[in-house]
This record gives C-alpha cells, sequence and structure tokens, in this order.
C-alpha cells in the first residue's frame, strides 16, 4: 500500500472515530426531570446542568401524583384523555404504566396548585419546549423524579394567601382604612366657647314660700304679686301647676276680698231650640 493510500485511511479512520465519538456524546446527554409537589414547580436540567424551571399542576390530594423515580418510556404529540372524556393532552411524556404523563394544558390560571387527575400539567408553551427536548435527547435517557405532597402545596398556599392579606391590611394607613371616618366640619356652624365644667345659666333662686308670686328670671323682689290662695308659688324654671277654679266669676287674679261680685250667667238659646 503507497504512501497516498495510507494517508486516504488514517483519515477515513479519524473521521469515522470522530463520528463515533460525537454519536457517543450525543447518545449519553440525559434529561433529568425534578417535580417538586410541595412547591408546585419542575426543574429541567441536561447532563447535570439546570435549564428550566417552570410552575407545574400535579394531582389534588384523591388523586395525588406517585413520588419516585420513574424512566419516561411514551411520548404522544396529540393525545386525548380516554378516562376524562377525552381531555386534550398535548405533547404527553409518559413515566407510568398506570398513564401517568406530563402534558400541556388548557388550565394555564391554575397552574402552581395540585388540581389535577395525577398526571403533571404544563403551560402549552412549556409543554412544546421539553416535547422537543426529550425527543432530541431520546425519550429512554429521560427519567422524572417527584418528591412532596399535594396537602403540603395546599397548606403552604393557604398559609401564604393568609400572610399576603394580612400584608395588605397592614400596608392600609390608619387614617384611610375603611373603619375610620374623619371627623366632618362646618365651616358656618356656631363654636360653643362655654368652658367645660360650667354652665350657661346661673342656678336658681332659692326663696321662701310667702305666698307671693315673683318673676321667673328672678329680675324683682318686690312682693307686689300676692298668690291666690291654695296655689304655690311658681318656682324659678318657670314650671307651672294647675289652679283650682275659684268660686268667683271672671277672677282675673283678684284677691277674694277684692273681687267684683259674680254676674249672672246667660245662655243664648238657638233660634229652632
Amino acid at each position: 500500500m503507497g504512501l497516498e493510500a495510507k494517508s486516504k485511511m488514517r483519515s477515513f479512520l479519524v473521521a469515522v472515530a470522530g463520528l463515533m465519538l460525537f454519536a457517543t456524546g450525543a447518545a449519553q446527554a440525559k434529561v433529568e426531570i425534578t417535580v417538586d409537589k410541595n412547591a408546585q414547580l419542575m426543574t429541567v436540567a441536561v447532563d447535570g446542568v439546570e435549564r428550566y424551571q417552570w410552575p407545574v399542576s400535579t394531582g389534588n390530594p384523591s388523586h395525588e401524583t406517585p413520588n419516585g423515580t420513574f424512566r419516561t418510556f411514551r411520548m404522544e404529540a396529540d393525545h386525548f384523555s380516554k378516562e376524562f372524556d377525552d381531555a386534550p393532552m398535548p405533547h404527553s411524556i409518559f413515566f407510568t404504566k398506570m398513564g401517568h404523563a406530563m402534558h400541556g394544558t388548557e388550565s394555564e390560571s391554575r397552574l402552581g396548585t395540585p388540581v389535577s387527575h395525577g398526571c403533571v400539567r404544563l403551560s402549552r408553551a412549556n409543554a412544546t419546549t421539553l416535547y422537543a427536548l426529550v425527543e432530541k435527547q431520546g425519550v429512554l435517557n429521560t427519567t422524572v423524579t417527584l418528591t412532596g405532597s399535594s396537602q403540603i402545596a395546599l397548606a403552604r398556599l393557604q398559609r401564604n394567601r393568609a400572610n399576603t392579606d394580612v400584608a395588605t391590611r397592614s400596608q392600609i394607613p390608619q387614617d384611610q382604612s375603611p373603619q375610620y371616618q374623619p371627623p366632618q366640619y362646618d365651616a358656618g356652624a356656631p363654636v360653643a366657647l362655654t368652658p367645660q365644667g360650667q354652665t350657661q345659666y346661673a342656678p336658681p333662686v332659692q326663696r321662701a314660700d310667702d305666698g307671693y308670686i315673683y318673676p321667673a328670671d328672678g329680675s324683682s323682689n318686690a312682693a307686689i304679686y300676692p298668690a291666690p290662695p291654695g296655689t304655690r308659688r311658681r318656682l324659678y324654671d318657670a314650671q307651672s301647676y294647675p289652679q283650682p277654679q275659684n268660686q268667683y266669676y271672671d277672677n282675673r287674679g283678684y284677691a277674694p276680698q277684692y273681687a267684683p261680685p259674680p254676674q249672672p250667667y246667660y245662655q243664648q238659646r238657638g233660634l229652632f231650640n
């Protein structure tokens, strides 16, 4: 064999070895998927290097997604659930013989909460990305490890929601809280200038009951107006008492000895009486 032939042979062997090394390296790339059910979070790593981290929705407490490490074995780009009314499961990657899979969902607003019937739900975009990665690296080179509990996830969500509500209420200033009503002031309202602890009126004048009527405002002490017999003197607070009917007709405050004699009383008769 000439030198030229040996050179060509050597180049061919080097090329074949390079291709075999490349193929071996490509085949050894492993996809490791970790699902933390407590946090409802998926982490995707290729050859130990983390690439993605996505929110997921695992099984609810009545349909708990099983824990453990599983190897994926089947992929279907357009799959429909035979158990749950042909529900769409786009880009499904199955990892248990019972039918548990990772797939896209239409209920993306519920991601982060364990509400599925056992599968691991992803957004449609993230499910498409994961499907392409597993398809490229090989479904048999992909493992799925699941840990945690849906009960713990629900408890954490409830606690976080309660903490958020408390923090939101604490951020409202006291003078702006719904329970606080600022005082209303009227610019034209009168202002009370009387000091606290003092009354606006003088105490009532106490006088002995001497049989005379005095002004209610206490402006005079002169015994000018004698009270009719059998009546009580008016008090300072101007509270009046009913007086008995006097025996004299038309008595306008006269003393009995000075009252005019009674006049006969006539009642006018009607025309037809």
